[in-house]
């Protein structure tokens, strides 16, 4: 599934394929596949000049889920990048802005980015290299070899790798981190994970479906930055149940597949043998 540069074969049947459509990344990766990132953001403006400063120019398109602002979030957007592409948000939670971004993008990669200035926009190449060198979905780890934070207090730690070692052990996955939402995927990974969740455990929602999906995950260390300006909507205590029901409930559907699963082959076998 890599798109690193390459010379034209004859017959190619990817249009994308063509020398034309390369965008240079560095000096050593040049890639096909264009990118969408889509920032959820919600009375953001002071921070998106942040944003927006460290995002790439060779994306492909922004998308800025706009949650019904009143800051100006989306004159500053259009200001900093003009063809921001702004989607309004008719629901409320970071899930349904997700939902909502992902669903207006057009590229064939997929990038998610906080609005509040705590993500580097630079580390999306590495983010980029490991899709077209085979990912399906890679995931941004604060704790991964390379990684890291200023914004965790001791007991969100503490909660966030409670968390991932349940998922771990549950779920067969072997993540360093779990409650983190700078990621990024394949377009068509959206069709095997299926999210239907609103809020903010939609990230681990992700994590989860992607390896019960069987997709390929790849982590990528990365740097959480304080938020620059504003205060966040997070809440340790009542955010870490969320996930925790998230986690339990496709655990409990994740047995319910399974017992389908065998009675069907019960069944199949014993119409054998009665044929």
């Amino acid at each position: 599934m890599s798109s690193v540069l390459r010379p034209a074969t004859t017959g190619d049947t990817y249009e994308y394929r063509t020398a034309r459509t390369y965008r240079p990344v560095s000096s050593h990766l040049a890639i096909a596949p264009p990118v969408s990132v889509v920032i959820p953001a919600m009375n953001e403006a002071e921070n998106l000049p942040y944003v927006f400063k460290t995002l790439p120019d060779w994306i492909h398109e922004v998308v800025l889920v706009d949650g019904n602002s009143t800051d100006g979030t989306v004159e500053v957007a259009r200001e900093l990048w003009p063809d921001v592409k702004v989607v309004e948000q008719r629901g409320k939670g970071k899930g349904d802005a997700l939902i909502t971004g992902f669903e207006a993008c057009s590229g064939d990669i997929i990038v998610m980015v906080d609005a509040d200035g705590s993500a580097d926009g630079q580390e999306i190449v590495s983010y980029v290299s490991a899709l077209v060198s085979g990912a399906d979905f890679a995931k941004g780890s604060r704790f991964a070899n390379g990684g890291g934070t200023d914004d965790m207090t001791f007991i969100r730690k503490l909660g966030n790798w409670a968390l991932c070692t349940i998922v771990n052990r549950k779920f067969g996955a072997r993540y360093t981190d779990l409650c983190y939402g700078y990621n990024a995927f394949w377009r068509h990974c959206l069709d095997k994970i299926d999210l239907d969740c609103t809020g903010f455990e939609v990230e681990t929602l992700m994590n989860i479906r992607v390896v019960k999906a069987g997709l390929r995950v790849q982590e990528i260390p990365s740097h959480e930055y304080l938020r620059i300006h504003g205060t966040s909507n997070l809440r340790a205590v009542r955010d870490g149940f969320r996930v925790l029901n998230v986690i339990l409930r496709e655990r409990s559907n994740r047995r319910a597949l399974r017992r389908r699963t065998e009675r069907s082959v019960l069944l199949d076998s014993v119409r054998g043998e009665v044929s």
